[in-house]
């Protein structure tokens, strides 16, 4: 081992024991008392601070930490190590692998003992010195999960490089992130600084696909595949190129990134991501170049941002702008929609829709309202939608209820009960996001999708019919023709039971 064993912080030890009868059940508000016991109050109140939550606890998503492990794991030469729980790992491992990581994840395991001790740092120390090959890797990171963070895990006194592989340490609690969409930005941010404190410092490698002599636009989010190519050819006209976006797919891409004229917040959650931008001298702007309204808004924000002169920017609307005004017209959508879900670009998706001809009566989002989304917001609300931030499970589906519409976009629990009421339904990540929104492709990219569920709403009316009163709460299972009746006193005795358990964690925990 190349490093001096550092003392063992002594609120490891206080934290630990705090944590290791209760684990990871004992409740946020146990967490985040024993995580600020632990010494990472400040850690939390920044956490708090880019990522408010709303009025309830917060919106139902996937453990946050999965935007992290997937903005690392997309990343060449890039390793990634967890320390967690291990229900928790093996969750997080299996969902990037179902979304196609095929990548290797690191596991630092710990039990009561290593952790009161503070050897669960010791153990992540040897796992970082053991993975940081220069031959393999240019960046290790490393994520606490919630356990690790509230016992007070130092990630901070981990080496920064090691042998010229650069240490990331970060930590990604589910009671401090609320959403996996902004746990991205977690792990974006905490590249960029480092990224921008290595060009602070003096020359860094060349990126593999710079743009050599043009002034470049970097988007910030991820995209569609097929969407970088389109807004560059939308920039193209005012001089403009395309920066390798953030979040990256190689290390290097940050420094031609944060080389950029102007920055991007096309998905409007990054804020840590965004703050590494100002801090480099690049204005920052926000929304996207949807629908026509909302390209020839976004051109004109990129052109004042960037001091491109009035011809310019009126050769890039003439260009683009009558392109999507003939997309739309050959592709109206007349419907009327809902749209909710996590994934930061719903506003953007509700707009393209009202510029189709649908009816939007509601957009429900479980990120934060920030000054990057306030164009949309403010465009969708002056045309009579509620825009919904941080919107709970709950809202989305009373909103769906209330609005009756032709179809309902959203996550997999709001198509679930959308369905079961005969209403047709999209899972917004997986048949909204795998479609280009941006530019003329984008005008034309949802209407034959709603049209094709649209269609089938007769059908879910008689399937509903058909099967009314079979697999509901009170008639579930095969051969029921009548409630099912408790036994004398078994909810009774279950609350009892209940109660006796609770009551025992609690004396264990304490």
């Amino acid at each position: 081992m190349n490093a001096v064993t550092p003392p063992k912080p002594e609120h490891v030890t206080a934290a630990g024991t705090a944590l290791s009868g209760a684990g990871c059940h004992g409740g946020r508000e146990t967490m985040r008392e024993a995580a600020r016991a632990a010494g990472k109050s400040e850690a939390l109140e920044r956490l708090q601070k880019d990522y408010p939550q709303g009025p309830h606890d917060q919106p139902q998503s996937m453990c946050p930490a999965f935007g992290s492990l997937r903005v690392g794991l997309r990343m060449r030469r890039t390793a990634t190590i967890l320390s967690g729980s291990a229900c928790c790992v093996y969750g997080l491992t299996f969902t990037s692998h179902f979304y196609g990581a095929r990548r290797t994840v690191g596991y630092v395991p710990f039990n009561s003992e290593t952790l009161v001790t503070g050897k669960l740092f010791e153990d992540i120390r040897e796992a970082v010195h053991q993975t940081a090959k220069p031959e393999d890797y240019d960046a290790v990171v490393v994520i606490n999960l919630c356990v690790p963070t509230a016992s007070g895990v130092p990630l901070d006194l981990l080496p920064k490089e090691i042998n010229g592989v650069r240490i990331i340490g970060i930590d990604v609690p589910g009671f401090g992130v609320p959403t996996h969409a902004e746990a991205k930005d977690v792990l974006a941010g905490a590249m960029l600084r480092y990224a921008r404190a290595e060009a602070e410092a003096g020359p860094v490698a060349r990126p593999r696909n710079l743009v050599e002599g043009a002034r470049t636009v970097a988007l910030i989010g991820e995209l569609f595949p097929g969407d970088p190519p389109g807004v560059a050819a939308l920039l193209a006209p005012m001089g403009l190129a395309l920066a390798p976006q953030t979040p990256a797919r190689e290390w290097r891409d940050l420094y031609a990134a944060l080389d950029c004229a102007v920055a991007a917040a096309v998905h409007p959650f990054y804020t840590a991501a965004v703050r590494e931008f100002r801090a480099a001298g690049r204005p920052v702007v926000g929304s996207a170049p949807v629908g026509v309204e909302g390209t020839a808004a976004w051109l004109e924000a990129v052109a004042d941002a960037a001091g491109i002169e009035a011809a310019a920017l009126d050769a890039a609307k003439a260009r683009a702008l009558p392109a999507i005004k003939a997309a739309l017209a050959a592709n109206p959508i007349r419907a009327r929609i809902t749209v909710s879900g996590y994934e930061g670009s719903e506003l953007l998706v509700a707009r393209l829709l009202v510029e189709a001809g649908a009816e939007v009566p509601y957009v429900g989002t479980a990120c934060p309202r920030t000054e990057w989304s306030d164009p949309d917001r403010e465009w969708l609300e002056a045309r009579g939608v509620h825009v919904q931030y941080r919107a709970s499970l709950e809202q989305d589906v009373a909103a769906m209820l209330d609005a009756r519409p032709d179809l309902a976009v959203g996550t997999t629990p709001l198509v679930q009960k959308a369905k079961e009421r005969g209403i047709p339904a999209l899972y917004f990540t997986n048949m909204v996001s795998a479609r280009p929104l941006f530019g003329p492709a984008g005008a034309g990219a949802l209407a034959a999708i709603v049209a094709a569920q649209t269609r089938g709403s007769e059908r879910f009316r008689r399937m509903v019919g058909f099967f009314e009163g079979v697999g509901t709460p009170e008639g579930a299972g095969y051969g029921f023709t009548d409630r099912p009746v408790d036994p004398p006193g078994f909810r009774e005795r279950q609350r009892k039971l209940r109660a006796a358990r609770a009551k025992a964690e609690e004396a264990v925990g304490s």
